[in-house]
């Protein structure tokens, strides 16, 4: 327990004095140093965790959630009908994929061919974005859905012609030539990324196996979840129903990017947190240079009778309130810009005319934020125990004061 004697001593060494300059300046800095210490992670955590859930929903968007292929029979379509596998999943689609090379005039690249019937290519999600163009109904024949960035590299649009090359060839007189066959662009879509705007096109699945001699045993089941964020326990239970096939997720496809990205979410707590910690270390500065301020009024403390663990209580108040008051602090400023981050994203690019976050590089049109209520907490005790630590050693110290000496040499 505290007693109020205490208490009256603790908020006395905290108020400030003119006399006292060097050591408010000190304890300042602790308070400001913890305070932008704290909120900066917070942000800097809300801005990747937002960068995360956004790029898992980009991903589960133009992804299926979950790909059986087959090894070497065509999928059974009997355990189409099982019952789990109905209640966690919205969609089964049968796909097809094979490698192609556009051809437009002076411009030639790589390109994969995904191929779905016309039936089910409306019920994938690039299909049903805002920004598609054209008709969704019509993935037949000739036609082709391309993306929005490819559109703009080859300068195309609905209705043109594109000339696509085959990795399979045809037997001629001179021996094997790549298949080259025209498609016409029935419709653009727009996945929110770049690169798989500009490297996958849709085109029929009949089509798609003519065009690369594939058959259609051959063809994967995609499967589309209710929740496909909870994709591993998922896993496990498509795997039950599908023994004999290879089966892959939307994780598994981009497990090197969010290992990538977990490693530097940490990486950034680790460093940002080194900002608290040295913060915090200026509390002890500030304690000891307050300890030898009162040095006399220490000693009078001690000669009427107050104890030493009150004497350590009463510094180790001074160092705790002020850490823990620096951090509440904090906490409120990285919610408070963690929250309204997009808002000033806008303003600093219009003050200075200067694009902050660009779309071409991050894959969002916004910057992302998602206020972790657990990383908070995290952060604040983390920095509250800092705080504590730091003020053991200088409260210690104050409660082994001599009052004789104190006195003598005053």
């Amino acid at each position: 327990m505290i007693s109020t004697l205490e208490k009256e001593i603790t908020f006395k060494y905290l108020k400030t004095r003119k006399k006292d300059g060097f050591l408010n300046i000190i304890s300042i800095f602790s308070f400001i140093g913890i305070s932008l210490g704290v909120a900066v992670l917070i942000i800097v955590m809300s801005v990747m965790n937002g960068f995360r859930s956004e790029l898992i929903n980009k991903i589960v968007g133009f992804n299926s959630h979950v790909t059986v292929e087959p090894y070497e029979n065509s999928i059974n379509a009997e355990k189409l009908n099982n019952k789990e596998l109905n209640l966690i999943s919205t969609e089964l689609i049968f796909s097809n994929s094979g490698e192609a090379v556009v051809i437009n005039k002076n411009y030639t690249k790589g390109l994969i061919l995904r191929g779905y019937s016309k039936k089910d290519f409306p019920k994938i999600a690039v299909a049903k974005g805002d920004n598609f163009i054209g008709n969704s109904n019509n993935l037949e024949n000739n036609n082709i859905s391309i993306g929005k960035e490819l559109s703009f590299d080859l300068n195309l649009k609905i209705g043109d012609k594109i000339m696509i090359m085959s990795s399979s060839g045809i037997q001629t007189i001179i021996g094997d030539l790549p298949k080259q066959q025209a498609f016409i662009v029935s419709s653009i879509f727009d996945s929110g990324i770049a690169d798989f705007d500009r490297n996958v096109s849709f085109i029929n699945i009949n089509t798609l196996e003519n065009f690369f001699d594939l058959k259609s045993k051959d063809r994967n089941l995609e499967i589309y979840l209710k929740n496909p964020t909870n994709i591993e326990k998922q896993k496990i239970k498509i795997q039950k129903i599908f023994d004999s096939e290879f089966i892959y997720t939307w994780s598994d496809m981009n497990s090197s990017l969010f290992s990538a990205l977990k490693v530097e979410r940490n990486v950034m707590f680790i460093i940002l947190s080194l900002i608290i910690i040295v913060a915090a270390f200026n509390i002890i500065s500030g304690l000891t240079i307050l300890v030898k301020n009162k040095t006399r009024e220490i000693a009078i403390l001690k000669s009427i009778g107050v104890l030493n663990k009150s004497i350590t209580k009463i510094f180790f108040l001074v160092g705790v309130i002020i850490g823990t008051s620096a951090t509440v602090f904090g906490i409120f400023l990285g919610v408070m810009f963690s929250l309204y981050i997009e808002n000033l994203r806008e303003f600093l690019s219009n003050i200075f005319n200067i694009s902050l976050f660009p779309e071409e590089i991050y894959f969002l049109s916004t910057m992302p934020s998602e206020i972790n209520p657990f990383s908070i907490f995290i952060i604040s005790i983390c920095s509250i125990i800092v705080t504590i630590l730091v003020s053991i050693f200088p409260a210690i110290k104050a409660s082994k004061l001599d009052p004789v000496k104190a006195l003598k040499y005053e």
